[in-house]
Protein backbone atom coordinates (compact mmCIF):
# COMPACT_ATOMS: atom_id res chain seq x y z
CA UNK A 1 0.00 0.00 0.00
CA UNK A 2 0.88 3.50 -0.98
CA UNK A 3 1.99 6.45 1.73
CA UNK A 4 1.84 10.07 0.91
CA UNK A 5 2.45 12.70 2.93
CA UNK A 6 0.40 16.42 2.26
CA UNK A 7 2.69 19.23 1.93
CA UNK A 8 0.43 21.76 3.53
CA UNK A 9 2.19 23.28 6.28
CA UNK A 10 5.04 24.18 3.93
CA UNK A 11 2.31 25.39 1.32
CA UNK A 12 0.65 27.36 4.00
CA UNK A 13 4.16 28.71 5.29
CA UNK A 14 4.82 30.20 1.73
CA UNK A 15 1.46 32.02 1.70
CA UNK A 16 1.91 33.22 5.04
CA UNK A 17 -1.10 31.49 6.58
CA UNK A 18 -2.11 29.50 9.72
CA UNK A 19 -3.78 26.13 9.62
CA UNK A 20 -7.40 27.80 10.40
CA UNK A 21 -6.80 30.54 7.58
CA UNK A 22 -6.35 27.34 4.96
CA UNK A 23 -9.26 25.53 6.88
CA UNK A 24 -11.43 29.02 6.56
CA UNK A 25 -10.14 29.55 2.49
CA UNK A 26 -10.51 26.17 1.75
CA UNK A 27 -13.46 25.23 3.28
CA UNK A 28 -11.91 21.81 4.60
CA UNK A 29 -12.92 21.13 8.41
CA UNK A 30 -10.09 22.53 10.74
CA UNK A 31 -9.68 19.06 12.38
CA UNK A 32 -8.75 17.83 9.02
CA UNK A 33 -6.56 20.63 7.90
CA UNK A 34 -4.66 19.96 10.77
CA UNK A 35 -4.52 16.28 11.12
CA UNK A 36 -3.31 16.23 7.45
CA UNK A 37 -0.71 18.51 8.26
CA UNK A 38 0.97 16.69 11.42
CA UNK A 39 0.48 13.25 9.70
CA UNK A 40 3.82 12.30 8.44
CA UNK A 41 2.21 9.42 6.61
CA UNK A 42 -0.88 8.59 5.55
CA UNK A 43 -2.22 5.48 3.33
CA UNK A 44 -5.85 7.44 2.80
CA UNK A 45 -6.89 10.64 1.90
CA UNK A 46 -9.89 12.08 1.13
CA UNK A 47 -9.75 13.35 -2.62
CA UNK A 48 -11.99 16.54 -2.33
CA UNK A 49 -10.36 17.83 0.61
CA UNK A 50 -7.04 17.06 -1.14
CA UNK A 51 -8.83 19.29 -4.64
CA UNK A 52 -10.03 22.36 -2.16
CA UNK A 53 -6.93 22.25 -1.01
CA UNK A 54 -5.05 22.26 -3.88
CA UNK A 55 -7.39 24.84 -5.50
CA UNK A 56 -6.41 27.19 -2.51
CA UNK A 57 -2.97 26.97 -2.46
CA UNK A 58 -3.31 27.33 -6.30
CA UNK A 59 -1.54 24.17 -7.03
CA UNK A 60 -2.12 21.03 -8.57
CA UNK A 61 -2.66 17.92 -6.73
CA UNK A 62 0.51 16.47 -7.49
CA UNK A 63 2.52 19.75 -6.14
CA UNK A 64 0.56 19.13 -2.62
CA UNK A 65 1.47 15.14 -2.69
CA UNK A 66 4.64 14.20 -1.64
CA UNK A 67 4.56 10.16 -2.26
CA UNK A 68 6.84 8.18 0.38
CA UNK A 69 6.27 4.80 -0.85
CA UNK A 70 4.25 2.91 -3.65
Amino acid sequence: MGLVRLKIRELAAEKGWTLKEVSDRSGVIYSTVRSYARRPEMAMVDFTCLRKLARTFDVMIEDLVEVLKE
